[in-house]
């Protein structure tokens, strides 16, 4: 026996019809303030919960979100981009504050670029945190509302959210520079498979160019987007006789890894080499010496990213969302501020 009171036992308390409970907390402008105020008293004497999901289902209103990741499988260490992570709880953490079931969908892709597999319940809308994946799941799967992070796209059905990524890169190779070094590596993606990738390489190349520096090939290093790929750059600087001055990171944990190899290869920080990381994750300011970084404000972009996705479910008008990026200084530069 279900002994949990129902919109009929508000209704019957209240002196009113089932309909008028419904109006009331659908917040209808079609029911006076002195029954309001009798719904609602004769609801909290019975401690009565509203329904969200069947008030969902009758009103054709499903207010929920699918936030998609793609598992990083050439990352033995870990599936999934640890930059996302305060993301990704941030937009669980908005989405409900404005009323959105959110719902973490974790997708492996095929060698041939498709899902693996897709959850086939309806969504109001979808984030995809995975934008090198986008194209392919967007045509293979299911719904209408799309917000894509970190990349562009001309359908009028998606939004994208995405950094300064070649400002922020300009910006730290300029710090670079000003500190007097001249011979700086780059370490990261270049071959336009990542959009976020190319404009960091984008704006190293601007950087140097402005200050009249060459741009060497043999500075410029292809990693693999791992936790030994700055390790791995630095060794073939080292082992190619390859002089260089300070380290640009794509990503802090190509950063990171660069110093544990540089430290291996009894080279300081930065007082031989400065090191210059982007994304500013947490680790940041527990390894030695403190990763100096280019942040990406995750919480911006989370709220950015559930705000466009309603604006589309809305049907406002969307348009691409540039999200400024912040210089950090701290101790792996030679230019340590309290940060």
């Amino acid at each position: 026996m279900n002994d949990r009171p129902t919109s009929i036992d508000v209704a019957a308390m209240a002196g009113v019809s089932q309909s008028t409970v419904s109006r009331v907390f659908n917040g209808s402008p079609q029911v006076s303030a002195e029954v309001r105020d009798r719904v609602i008293a004769a609801a909290q004497k019975l401690n009565y919960k509203v329904d969200a999901h069947a008030s969902k289902m009758r009103s054709g209103r499903l207010r929920n979100l699918e936030v998609v990741v793609v598992e990083d499988i050439g990352n033995e260490y870990g599936t999934i981009n640890p930059f996302f992570v305060p993301m990704i709880g941030e937009i669980v953490r908005y989405g409900k504050e404005k009323g959105f079931d959110v719902a973490i969908s974790f997708q492996k892709p095929t060698e041939d670029g498709k899902p693996y597999s897709l959850d086939l319940r309806p969504v109001e809308g979808t984030i995809f945190l995975a934008p090198k994946d986008f194209e392919a799941y967007r045509r293979d799967a299911a719904g209408e509302h799309w917000v894509v992070w970190g990349r562009y796209s001309t359908d009028r059905h998606t939004a994208c959210v995405v950094s300064d990524n070649e400002s922020g890169a300009f910006d730290a190779v300029t710090h670079l520079v000003q500190l007097g070094r001249r011979r700086i590596a780059y370490l990261g993606k270049f071959s336009g498979e990542q959009w976020e990738f190319t404009e960091r390489h984008q704006g190293y190349c601007a950087a140097l160019r402005q200050a009249g520096l060459p741009l060497d090939d043999a500075l410029q290093m292809d990693c693999v987007l791992t936790r030994d790929g700055g390790a791995d750059a630095v060794d073939r600087l080292v082992a190619g006789g390859i002089a260089f001055d300070a380290i640009f990171a794509a990503t802090d944990v190509l950063g990171i890894s660069a110093m544990r190899a540089l430290s291996a290869h009894g080279i300081t920080v930065p007082n031989q080499v400065a090191v210059m990381g982007f994304d500013d994750l947490w680790i940041c300011n527990t390894v030695a010496p403190r990763l100096s970084t280019v942040r990406q404000d995750t919480m911006a972009a989370a709220r950015i990213l559930v705000d466009s996705v309603e604006a589309l479910i809305e049907g406002a008008p969307v348009s691409t969302i540039k999200i400024p990026t912040e210089l950090v200084i701290r101790d792996s530069c030679g230019a340590t501020t309290a940060r």
